[in-house]
């Protein structure tokens, strides 16, 4: 893989329906209705709302063999009102209704995690080679007919590995690592290969954006040694709403998307379904854009490990670099003073001079042939005034630096001067390339400046911002080389949205926490509660609480397991009827919907967690 230079990944194709995936057909975008699927009405209209949106693929939720058989009801309907897409049936724990359900939707997602494993406990079994063989024979023995069942229907398959829901057998083995996820995949890819079944998309999806972008780059590098190409379905689950849903999303996606890797991605949001489609067709959009761009002549540097990066080593120049957390510098050239103050930016840069009241809790940034050294300001550079750095006493400066202006004069004078903090940009139509060839190249050089990415933009919208912005940072956070972010947008949108904006993408990418974190469903048939509703309830009890998880989940299937991620979970357990997490542990069962907010506020100051808003 060229890490530096957009292509998309090789993959074999997979007919699904009338319209194929992978090979060369292009990226798909889909979405899954929230609907019973015993209501066939209700369903047919939010899926015919999905594809008018541009959704290409349609999934719908297959919790017993009656919702299976419906699909066949919710299929003619579709076909009758001239609607062709294709349909999945999403299969949890009952391999029986997967095998009614692949002969009425186009595509069958299984779960590894309980396909044939029982539900996750979280128990750890101590298996031998030979009582774990056996297991993998259980599977073998059940996973085949439903292939031939699959053959016969020419019924594609997802399998689907869910962080939230490996099984106990792969998690006494392996871990809750990325390598469990892609050993509990493999087990399964393994037999279809066996069998010469290709028609399967793989997805491998957690609502931790690290552990999913690592585990489907190790996915895709244990495959290529199998001799295996198969297209990947990619997701973040649980990605939340509003902005931040967008934002985890574009990050996660769009690092992978940017690698060349998915075929087909869905945006997980826990809003009406129909409203995910234009996020994701954005997002690919924005990133395949790139295609045929301009080469550039990027190295990887010598124990760089794409599979499982570190953070880069840099030295400490203030508070930038080094074990601080990445920093956020925003822009305020026209001199307002418009701050949220939760998200106060860690510098500014003001150009030509300070405003009469500067924004407190925050250093400035000028230009360098007008810094006078007034406490709480630093210079900042252009390229073509290294001559000024040299003049300069003060501790702290920045140098904008594009990729090709990296020349050996440039890397002798970094090495003179420690106390410079590298701001790259770029202009490029794959700027991420230029980007990671810019701290490759630093790398490659022994340098340990901290570098800033600084990326512009002129977006009139700010779900764009949020899009465009986090698709760019992605891969640049995961390869561990961010020291901080300057998002720059020449367009009408209020200060505070792109600083938002900016401190939102860093915690995405879990270097830096400023908010309250919500891993939250996007809600399906098995949610048996009102999910943005109680969202919403949820967050205007919690919002204030910086630095907590908070899991909101519609059922069982990953509920307890995305709960091991978060700080406290709040998961659907019957009609009407809450379930409350600390971590893994179920604290109490049951509560009427209408008391669960209120026990969940409880729980959460009983641990003391819980501090009254200012």
């Amino acid at each position: 893989m060229d890490i530096f230079n957009y292509s998309r990944r090789e993959t074999s194709e997979v007919n699904i329906g009338a319209i194929p995936l992978g090979g060369n057909h292009p990226i798909r975008v889909q979405s899954m209705t929230n609907t019973s699927t015993m209501d066939t009405e209700a369903c047919i209209s939010q899926a015919k709302r999905i594809i008018d949106a541009g959704g290409e693929y349609v999934r719908l939720t297959t919790q017993g063999i009656k919702e299976a058989e419906n699909l066949m009801n919710i299929n003619i309907g579709l076909r009758q009102d001239g609607y062709m897409n294709p349909l999945i049936a999403d299969v949890h724990f009952n391999p029986k209704v997967a095998d009614v359900a692949a002969q009425f939707a186009e595509k069958v997602r299984i779960n590894p995690g309980n396909y044939v494993d029982a539900a996750r406990t979280f128990k750890e079994i101590d298996y031998t080679d030979e009582e774990y063989a056996l297991e993998l024979q259980k599977i073998y023995d059940r996973f085949v007919p439903f292939l031939n069942i699959c053959k016969e229907n020419y019924t594609a398959i997802r399998i689907g590995v869910n962080h939230g829901s490996l099984s106990d057998r792969i998690m006494s083995r392996y871990g809750d690592t990325p390598e469990g996820m892609v050993e509990s995949c493999m087990e399964f890819l393994r037999i279809c290969m066996q069998e010469n079944f290709t028609d399967v998309v793989i997805s491998m999806k957690t609502s931790n954006t690290v552990i999913m972008v690592k585990t489907v780059r190790l996915l895709v590098s244990v495959m290529e040694k199998e001799g295996m190409s198969f297209p990947l379905h990619l997701g973040v689950t649980e990605a939340g709403d509003g902005e931040d849903g967008r934002i985890k999303s574009a990050l996660g996606i769009g690092a992978l998307l940017a690698d060349g890797l998915g075929d087909t991605i869905r945006v997980s949001l826990s809003e009406e379904p129909e409203l995910e489609i234009p996020v994701a067709r954005k997002l690919v959009d924005y990133i395949v854009q790139r295609s045929g761009h301009q080469y550039i002549p990027g190295i990887a540097a010598d124990g760089f490990d794409y599979l499982s990066p570190v953070r880069r080593k840099t030295h400490a120049v203030r508070n930038i670099g080094g074990e601080n957390l990445p920093i956020v510098i925003a822009e305020r050239l026209n001199g307002s003073t418009e701050v949220d103050p939760q998200f106060v930016p860690d510098y500014i840069y003001a150009g030509r001079e300070l405003p009469a009241h500067p924004i407190q809790g925050c250093g400035y940034i000028l230009d360098g042939d007008v810094w006078t050294g007034a406490a709480h300001t630093w210079p900042a550079f252009v390229y073509t005034q290294q001559d000024e750095i040299e003049r300069c006493q003060s501790d702290l400066k920045f140098l904008f630096m594009p990729y090709l202006m990296l020349t050996d004069d440039c890397i002798a004078f970094l090495r003179k001067h420690p106390e410079v903090v590298l701001i790259s940009q770029s202009n490029h139509d794959n700027r991420l390339g230029e980007h990671r060839a810019f701290v490759h190249l630093l790398m490659t050089e022994g340098l340990q400046h901290p570098v800033v990415f600084f990326q512009h933009y002129a977006e009139d919208e700010a779900e764009n911002l949020q899009i465009k912005a986090a698709a760019d940072m992605g891969a640049l956070i995961f390869d561990g080389f961010c020291d901080g972010i300057m998002l720059l947008n020449q367009a009408a949108l209020p200060h505070t949205t792109v600083d938002t904006t900016a401190f939102g993408i860093l915690q995405a990418g879990r270097i830096r926490t400023s908010k309250t974190e919500y891993i939250s469903c996007p809600g399906c048939g098995r949610t048996l509660f009102n999910l943005q509703e109680t969202i919403a309830r949820v967050k205007a009890a919690t919002s204030h609480l910086k630095g907590l998880k908070i899991g909101i989940m519609g059922c069982i299937v990953n509920g307890p397991g995305e709960m091991a991620d978060a700080d406290y979970g709040y998961v659907g357990a019957g009609r009407g009827k809450i379930s409350l997490y600390k971590r893994k542990e179920c604290i109490e069962k049951n509560i009427p919907e209408e008391e669960a907010v209120d026990k969940l506020i409880e729980l959460i100051k009983a641990n003391g967690d819980y501090m009254e808003r200012d």
